[in-house]
């Protein structure tokens, strides 16, 4: 095959990929970002400016709400790792054969409905008639029933559930390459288990670590369904604020203008993580 040819059918096999990015990646961001830019200032009268970013910087509510969207999608993040790296590990290193598949399909499970019906389920069990307020009731630990919805604290359970598989499949992928004799030897050089934790498992698997957080967070940042449903319509989410102005208020150059700085300051974040990290985009990706 000559070398013409070979980069013919290299052109073949990434066509369909650059398609897929052009069409439903690129040029749907480039039509946003020009409508992010259109002020109006009449009646289809629209002038080139950065009007719609600078709302965001002048109005208390928008920057607050996401300063408070980020801060919950952190939190939600490092719950999820806390929660997440034990079940990993257990399942990469504790578990072998039909065992840890059928742990590992466990987790697969819920996400095999849609996330709507997810959140509705904890609507089920968090709502005042739900099953955790009878349960209390029957207990006689409370006299009366219990409303947990519409709170942080429910907002953050369906973050987490939601986002937990996200976590656990990068973090099973690297520790499953750990060798243990690696932890055996660290055993042998008079290493407890805080130690070994600190000095070889957790930086083995950092790349992971990153990775599912990376994830995470982006994915609790942009979700919008849980902060709604099990939040209230006063959750102040940003991505209700950038729903509101795109489908109540039909203002699609504002809502557009929030969406970049959404993925502006998510992505600043994200960097910000990595260099405090230590990680790159090129240790996680592979995760």
């Amino acid at each position: 095959m000559t070398n013409t040819q070979s980069k013919l059918g290299l052109y073949l096999l990434m066509a369909p990929l650059m398609l897929w990015l052009l069409m439903l990646i690129i040029i749907p961001h480039i039509g946003m970002f020009l409508v992010s830019i259109s002020v109006k200032t009449g009646v289809r009268q629209y002038v080139t400016g950065l009007g719609n970013y600078m709302v965001f910087f002048t109005e208390p509510l928008y920057w607050n709400t996401f300063a408070r969207t980020a801060f919950m999608s952190i939190s939600a993040t490092f719950l999820t790792l806390i929660i997440g790296f034990p079940v990993a590990y257990y399942i990469a290193k504790l578990t072998r054969g039909r065992t840890k598949t059928t742990l590992f399909l466990m987790c697969l499970i819920p996400f095999w409905v849609s996330e709507l019906v997810r959140t509705f389920g904890w609507m089920i069990l968090l709502r005042e008639t739900g099953i955790f307020s009878s349960l209390l009731q029957y207990l006689g630990i409370v006299s009366g029933p219990v409303e947990f919805l519409y709170n942080d604290a429910a907002i953050m359970i369906g973050l987490v559930y939601t986002s937990m598989l996200f976590m656990v499949v990068p973090l099973v992928t690297t520790l499953d390459s750990l060798d243990d004799s690696l932890i055996e030897a660290g055993y042998d050089l008079g290493g407890n288990g805080i130690s070994i934790l600190r000095e070889i498992i957790i930086p083995h698997a950092m790349p992971g670590i990153v990775s599912g957080c990376i994830v995470v967070f982006m994915l609790s940042l942009g979700n919008y369904l849980t902060p709604i449903l099990l939040g209230g319509k006063d959750s102040l989410w940003f991505t209700g604020l950038i729903y509101s102005q795109f489908i109540t208020r039909f203002n699609w150059e504002l809502g557009s203008a929030f969406g970049f700085l959404l993925l502006a300051l998510s992505s600043t974040i994200v960097w910000v993580g990595l260099k405090l990290s230590r990680q790159s985009l090129t240790d996680t990706v592979g995760q």
